[in-house]
């Protein structure tokens, strides 16, 4: 049921809401997120996120993550990347790509003046080392 290396970056390349886990240090499960990401076959998935929150910080202690895509049709598969994190302030036009790549045209420049008044950001690179897929077929 595992889907080939070149399927599993291809599925990673679209533009789905990935959920984020990253584990907990007081013994509660792992803080499970949904995120905007971006990743280019061969390299590293990349998302954009608050510099103070919670997952920021959790994902700092931790020195790792998890990223989990799916999609449904025109069958049910699923890809998941695990692996350590660089984290660095976010540069100048990484919000603004991201929301090109989620939002409609016209929805970007409203989200971004909104987004002008976010907290500072930072961008965490996963490098993924381990992978987990599969294509459940059709129901």
């Amino acid at each position: 049921m595992g889907i080939p290396l070149a399927d599993r970056q291809e599925l990673l390349t679209q533009p789905l809401i990935a959920a984020l886990s990253v584990s907990r240090e007081n013994g509660q499960g792992p803080l499970t997120v949904p995120i905007w990401y971006d990743y280019t076959p061969g390299g590293e998935v990349w998302f954009v996120t608050g510099k103070d929150s919670l997952k920021t910080r959790l994902i700092k202690a931790a020195g790792r993550c998890t990223l989990m895509v799916e999609r449904l049709d025109p069958t049910v598969r699923y890809v998941s990347v695990e692996g350590p994190v660089r984290i660095a302030d976010a540069a100048e036009g990484e919000s603004e790509a991201m929301a090109r790549r989620y939002l409609p045209p016209e929805a970007v420049g409203p989200y971004l003046a909104e987004a002008a008044n976010f907290p500072p950001e930072v961008t965490v690179r996963l490098s993924p080392e381990n992978w987990l897929s599969a294509d459940l077929g059709a129901f």
